[in-house]
């Protein structure tokens, strides 16, 4: 665990824990990928010129859509379960490089993609946050969690979560 925001995570839940094991009550952790949705997807930066097609085979992890989340939260709250810890992973069924995702807006949006990068050129024009996340691999596997929770995702993959967010934004009348 080189990251201090990984760090920050695992403090996070040990306090959780913490509590748990102090009042007998039932904790849930949730664990995350990188959250999207509606205003915070890919979509956006392709379309504001800031997105960043940085090529390093290999590195991919999951995302999540906002809507799977909530999805995910309410299951489990509804759920009756007696004390003790359960740890549920968050994530989309298809951890994919960041520039295939760039991609795939900016067919979506009929554009061409920005210009690829290879990421060791790219590296020194990175902030200290991007090169943290360049720096680790976030593949997280939720099937258990789904078999948990009785739930299948709305979104399985950032294609019919990016197809979602474009068709909703066209519905209110955005580009």
């Amino acid at each position: 665990m080189r990251q201090a925001r990984s760090r920050i995570r695992l403090d996070a839940e040990a306090a959780w824990l913490k509590l748990g094991a102090e009042t007998g009550k039932a904790v849930q952790v949730f664990r995350l990928s990188g959250i999207y949705g509606p205003g915070r997807s890919v979509l956006d930066d392709v379309r504001g010129g800031t997105a960043r097609r940085t090529i390093k085979p290999g590195h991919a992890f999951g995302r999540i859509h906002r809507d799977d989340i909530a999805r995910a939260v309410v299951a489990a709250m509804t759920q009756h379960r007696g004390a003790g810890v359960r740890f549920l992973n968050l994530a989309d069924d298809e951890p994919a490089e960041s520039a295939i995702v760039i991609e795939e807006a900016a067919r979506l949006l009929g554009t061409e993609p920005p210009e690829a990068v290879p990421f060791a050129q790219a590296w020194d024009r990175m902030s200290p946050m991007a090169r943290s996340f360049w720096s680790e691999h976030r593949r997280v596997a939720s099937a258990k969690t789904r078999a948990m929770l009785g739930i299948d995702w709305l979104y399985p993959s950032y294609r019919e979560g990016l197809r979602a967010i474009l068709s909703e934004e066209r519905s209110q009348g955005l580009p």
